[in-house]
């Protein structure tokens, strides 16, 4: 959870740019001209919107030379492309998610997440390039003109589907009945499969142009198959269902006739491309952080730290701890109920009761003075009264921090029952809010890529740290599903604390 980054991410085209009949657009790809509700203007100005809000929730790594590296091969790609004319714009976001997407106009994102887990420049360049593909075939504008056909006639989006608004919390205890979709989303998500063939299609081919070996399209794939494999294997384990995969891969469809596919158009390519920049690549990404960034809060097994605002929290065994840039929730065994907390903003009120009043809109209910370890709170239990003057039920305590940075921790639950069946373990975690201690700050450290040579034991020999486990370290370095082992020397992955 961000609380430093608190603005209003509500977005949304202006109604007149998608009304009417359109605009009669050559596609710079196909060379077709089609009706489009955006013409290139209008992708460049609306990716702009989208690149400032997208910067403003995310925040970019702070590593100016991991940046220009991304930029730099990013532009090499581009200027391959079919849209040269475009001012192109690269950037590593600061999340741990493993995710990469575009936005129309020229904008192309790849997370410090997705980074971790490629294996080589050419690799990261399999990604960049299927994104710039989405760009210069202008599936954005395409998605836009669909919804325009389909009558929404404007497309609203908020970033990672934030329930902040710019007066502070207003609107999150609506949370559980919220269907959100990000920035990134509402340009990205449902992309038919032409398009994502197209897509990689125009990767493959991007790559070809700069020395890239085109299989890499397939090896990028292949790479993610094993997040999802991972992450079966690891629910199986715990005997837990498995979780519907919110990254890159769940939004860029990878069934074995799309890997198919993509082999079919990487053997199509006979020329000699021999760069893979592996070493050029593992340096750049060395000293990355890894996994939760301290800006962030960091998650560490059923505790959570948030070093910048001094706090921390301790889920109840079973729950699940899922933390944002918007909020940080804790989630029951069963899914259907959450302890949710969110910052307020100064603006919302100093004061609980203003909090209560102006940023929850709370109305009726029981007010219950107290403090938590040490800390002042206010629990409220009664309704708030919507903007369309409807009542609905509300279930909060307010807790000023550290300082005097004030959360709202708000009770959230699909139905009653489960409501009554969470109770206990989120009073529970609420009682667990406290200032962070020294030992706290300990545990906080943040981890990191490092790079060591492959010794002759194995991964096995390089579970030095506590950090990550053999499984985990044969994910990061590709190696998951049985590929074959590094020689003994070659550098490899490893996470470290700093």
């Amino acid at each position: 959870m961000n609380a430093i980054r608190r603005l209003s991410l509500a977005f949304a085209f202006t109604a007149a740019l998608l009304a009417g009949c359109g605009t009669q657009v050559v596609n710079p790809v196909t060379g077709k001209t089609e009706l489009s509700a955006m013409d290139e203007r209008s992708e460049i100005a609306e990716g702009k919107k989208g690149h400032e809000q997208v910067m403003a929730e995310y925040g970019v790594v702070k590593d100016a030379r991991l940046q220009a590296y991304v930029n730099q091969v990013g532009q090499q790609l581009a200027a391959q492309s079919h849209r040269t004319n475009l001012q192109w714009t690269f950037t590593v976001l600061d999340s741990p998610e493993i995710n990469a997407f575009a936005l129309p106009g020229g904008y192309v994102y790849v997370t410090r997440g997705i980074l971790a887990y490629m294996e080589s420049e050419a690799d990261m360049a399999g990604v960049i390039g299927h994104e710039i593909g989405h760009v210069t075939a202008r599936h954005g504008a395409q998605r836009a003109t669909r919804q325009q056909n389909a009558g929404l006639g404007v497309l609203a989006a908020s970033v990672l589907g934030t329930v902040l608004e710019s007066q502070g919390v207003s609107g999150a205890a609506g949370l559980s009945s919220q269907v959100a979709q990000g920035v990134a989303a509402g340009y990205i998500a449902k992309y038919s499969r032409e398009q994502e063939l197209q897509a990689d299609t125009l990767g493959a081919e991007y790559l070809a142009r700069n020395r890239y070996n085109p299989s890499n399209m397939v090896d990028v794939i292949q790479v993610l198959k094993s997040q999802e494999a991972y992450a079966a294997d690891q629910a199986k384990a715990e005997g837990k269902p498995v979780n519907q995969r919110d990254d890159w891969l769940s939004s860029h469809p990878s069934n074995e006739q799309r890997l198919q596919s993509i082999r079919r158009i990487a053997a199509g390519y006979k020329g000699q491309y021999g760069y893979d920049g592996r070493d050029r690549f593992l340096q750049a990404i060395r000293g990355m952080t890894f996994g939760d960034s301290p800006e962030q809060g960091l998650v560490r097994g059923q505790n959570f730290y948030h070093p910048e605002l001094g706090i921390t929290l301790t889920a109840q065994p079973g729950w699940r701890i899922q933390n944002s840039p918007s909020a940080l929730s804790f989630v029951s065994p069963q899914g259907d109920a959450a302890l949710r907390m969110l910052a307020v903003t100064p603006k919302t009120g100093t004061s609980h009761d203003d909090i209560l009043k102006n940023g929850l809109k709370a109305s009726q209910g029981r007010v219950t003075r107290g403090n938590i370890n040490g800390l002042a709170a206010t629990h409220f239990a009664g309704t708030r009264i919507l903007d369309n003057g409807q009542a609905q039920p509300l279930e909060t305590t307010v807790i000023t921090g550290p300082k005097n940075a004030n959360y709202a921790l708000l009770y959230l639950a699909a139905n009653d029952a489960a409501k009554a069946r969470a109770m206990p373990a989120m009073n529970a975690t609420e009682k667990t809010f406290r200032p962070m201690s020294s030992a706290d700050a300990r545990a906080a450290r943040p981890w990191a890529v490092d790079l060591v040579p492959f010794p002759r034991g194995g991964f096995a020999a390089l579970q030095v740290t506590g950090v990550s486990n053999e499984r985990q370290l044969r994910l990061l370095n590709g190696v998951y599903d049985g590929g074959a082992q590094p020689r003994v020397g070659q550098l490899v992955k490893v996470v470290a604390q700093r």
